[in-house]
């Protein structure tokens, strides 16, 4: 019989103990053979066309890597119904894990940039979280999320604005609080703060993804008044009950880097932010830490 503190008895533990899950995207959480079936009915080609070669394709090689998956994901999405099965979907996963909250990223400049309309995917979306509610009794709440690297100053206030703007307009739909993600190196968080006071002054909370491949300078921005002087107040990025920078280390775990010498480590720890336990087959490029 195990102990309890055997590695046994403590998987059992956290099998069993209702859960709540602060930070997973829904574009990467989407089941592999799901994808398959949304890429062959809205005919794009993904670089693989079976379960294995999808995993191999998965397997996380950079942060570039990690992003291209997740674009080409995105690409699989094209109707209101692609949107309400992957929420649906997520919200079944979390019934089987006992998962009875989530705070989950969803990126709606990128569907927009690629021609889906607002109705379009934030309707899927709702029907497929009620959907998820009704059945499972879980809770999906949405965190909008900036995408920092978009190419261009004016395209990027465009994109971020939208942003901002239909995460405002959908809190009564769900949406709790404003994110930023994307590729970091390039593109510090600081002048993204004016959005942030935006959102908080409409009432969303702030919830930027930092540290993923800078490390603690870019949690260091978040942290800091928007000019980044410590004699500033606390920027909009990293303000209010819910705010937190996200210091994200499967990137870098998965990279084959040890836990020892993430960058998070050198975080200093009153900026540092704590993490909810990585459910690690929920992203792409994660599967493969199983």
């Amino acid at each position: 019989m195990s102990s309890p503190t055997t590695p046994a008895s403590i998987e059992a533990y956290l099998r069993a103990a209702p859960k709540a899950e602060l930070h997973v995207h829904l574009e990467g959480s989407i089941r592999p053979a799901t994808l398959l079936q949304l890429a062959q009915r809205n005919g794009v080609d993904l670089p693989a066309r079976d379960l294995g070669g999808l995993r191999e394709w998965f397997r996380y090689r950079d942060f570039d890597h990690f992003v291209e998956i997740y674009i080409e994901i995105t690409r699989c999405l094209r109707n209101s119904e692609d949107y309400e099965l992957i929420a649906y979907e997520f919200g079944a996963e979390m019934a089987s894990q006992n998962i009875r909250y989530a705070e989950v990223t969803f990126s709606p400049s990128t569907h927009h940039a690629l021609g889906v309309a607002q109705d379009v995917w934030f309707g899927g979306l709702s029907r497929g979280r009620e959907r998820a509610r009704a059945e499972f009794d879980v809770e999906i709440a949405w965190v909008f999320d900036i995408v920092r690297n978009v190419p261009g100053p004016e395209d990027n206030r465009e994109r971020a604005d939208y942003t901002v703007g239909v995460a405002i307009e959908g809190m009564r739909d769900g949406v709790v609080a404003l994110g930023l993600g994307g590729v970091e190196v390039g593109y510090p968080p600081e002048p993204f703060a004016p959005y942030f006071e935006r959102a908080l002054a409409a009432g969303l909370h702030s919830v930027p993804h930092a540290g993923e491949t800078v490390g603690p300078p870019s949690v260091w921005g978040c942290a800091q008044g928007a000019e980044g002087r410590e004699d500033r107040p606390r920027s909009a990025l990293h303000r209010g009950p819910r705010a937190g920078s996200v210091p994200c280390r499967a990137p870098h775990t998965a990279g084959g880097l040890p836990y020892q010498q993430h960058p998070a480590r050198r975080i200093p720890e009153p900026v540092r932010a704590p993490a909810a336990p990585l459910d690690r087959g929920r992203c792409p490029g994660h599967s493969q830490l199983r």
